[in-house]
């Protein structure tokens, strides 16, 4: 029994400035970009989300990728 893990889905998530809390401290939500092919270089993916950034209202702070595997039994 040879059990594999096989990437699905691959996801782009940006954290967006929403907000401050009652303190003062900035809130973010995400905003998430899916098909986001599971092959595809790190650098192009950046770039996509910096060109994203800067078309977003509000100010973007980090970038996260999101992967979805199965895991199957071969």
């Amino acid at each position: 029994m040879a059990v594999k893990k096989v990437l699905r889905t691959t996801v782009l998530c940006i954290e967006v400035e929403k907000g401050t809390d009652k303190n003062g401290k900035k809130l973010y939500a995400k905003k998430n970009f899916k098909n986001v092919k599971t092959d595809a270089p790190s650098d192009n993916v950046y770039a996509v989300a910096e060109a994203i950034k800067n078309v977003l209202l509000q100010p973007a702070e980090g970038y996260y990728l999101n992967d979805s595997s199965a895991v199957i039994n071969e």
